[in-house]
């Protein structure tokens, strides 16, 4: 081979290299890629049945119910304006509670959210930043209090 020949041959094997290392990132950034979704966004658009999302927004005050001798629990998420229901089982953080911001990360079944984990605001003031910007499209109603006004980090 003529050295012309040598360099061309290193420069398809240097460009298939790189392409195939960014396929690969690629695919790997696309199968841990989570949205976020809120109970607004659900009522207009589904996502693809079976695919992983995280669902925010407020526990609804007395929606919490828990299956006694079980970990099973049962909640409606709502940014008060759609309401989501969430089946979990497991152990719920410590700060869970009714009237407080949640995200939930899991899958769609039928009309039910089911969670494999759930997260909850870590102290009095914060909320995700998520939560906080769909709750200031759709303020709650005059009777829930607003822990959730200051938003952000």
């Amino acid at each position: 081979m003529t050295p012309r020949q040598q360099r061309m041959v290193t420069v398809a094997g240097i460009l298939v290299g790189v392409s195939a290392a960014a396929w690969l990132g690629f695919r790997a950034f696309e199968a841990n890629v989570m949205l976020y979704y809120d109970p607004t966004d659900l009522a207009a658009k589904m996502p693809p049945a079976g695919e992983r999302f995280r669902l925010g927004g407020m526990v609804e005050k007395g929606s919490v119910e828990k299956t006694s001798g079980t970990l099973d629990i049962r909640f409606l998420v709502t940014d008060f304006k759609h309401t989501i229901p969430v089946k979990y089982s497991g152990i719920l953080p410590d700060l869970f509670r009714e009237g407080q911001g949640v995200v939930a990360h899991g899958r769609m079944q039928a009309d039910t959210f089911v969670a494999d984990e759930i997260l909850a605001k870590h102290d009095e003031k914060y909320m995700p930043p998520e939560v906080a910007e769909s709750l200031k499209d759709n303020p709650p109603p005059p009777n829930v209090p607003a822990p959730y006004e200051s938003g952000g980090t």
